[in-house]
């Protein structure tokens, strides 16, 4: 699904972030990724997504390398990825349901009514489906980011400490609905520091941990 070949990045003038990349991440499955901030966690999930270009090395998505991809090709491969940022922004403007529809909307899909209805019964948020983003609590936001990233119904999940700025209730919640995902045969990636939220994972599902060390991802083995 998303390959790694002696890849790295760097950014211009400095030394490469990351190096010698060369890993996997196959249809399926489910990783955590960990290191120390500025390792460079949200540059590898960019590598992930075609947001960055690899400096050197390769990236493929879906068996095609990034480099060959066109804008249109870039485009397409990004539809069959969902990502859940960290600063999970939204347009103040719009509703919950819209915000939560707009990939469908930019990309001129319709929205299938029943299937959004389901949705947001999944990520508990049906009743407040006509609210604002500056009426929602951080875990409503997180979980709306969640909506709007499955709503294209992606191949892979990317999110980006999606559970750091809500209580461990809420941290456990948005846990159970990406394990969800994984079991309905979506692959998960969730990079985060919180060691306490991959422990929580270890009776739910059977993940693999991904550690940044010395500019390298590690894989630490499925022990977590």
């Amino acid at each position: 699904m998303i390959g790694f070949s002696s890849a790295g990045f760097g950014y211009a003038g400095a030394r490469p972030l990351l190096t010698g990349l060369d890993l996997a991440l196959p249809a399926g499955s489910f990783h955590f990724l960990t290191g120390p901030s500025g390792a460079g966690k949200t540059t590898f999930l960019k590598l992930c997504y075609g947001e960055l270009v690899a400096t050197e090395g390769g990236v493929t998505l879906f068996g095609t390398d990034v480099r060959q991809m066109d804008r249109d090709g870039i485009a397409a491969a990004r539809r069959r990825i969902g990502v859940v940022h960290q600063d999970c922004q939204f347009l103040d403007h719009l509703t919950l349901t819209e915000n939560v529809t707009l990939p469908l909307t930019v990309a001129g899909r319709p929205v299938p009514e029943r299937d959004l209805a389901d949705l947001m019964a999944w990520v508990g948020l049906t009743d407040h489906a006509d609210a604002r983003p500056p009426e929602l609590s951080g875990g409503e936001r997180q979980r709306a980011a969640l909506a709007r990233a499955v709503i294209t119904a992606p191949d892979l999940i990317l999110a980006d400490e999606p559970t750091g700025n809500v209580d461990w209730e809420m941290a456990v919640r948005l846990l159970e609905l990406l394990v969800d995902l994984n079991r309905m045969g979506k692959a998960v990636l969730i990079a985060t520091h919180d060691l306490n939220l991959i422990r929580a994972s270890k009776s739910q599902v059977s993940a693999r941990l991904l550690r940044i060390r010395d500019r390298q991802v590690q894989a630490a083995g499925a022990e977590l």
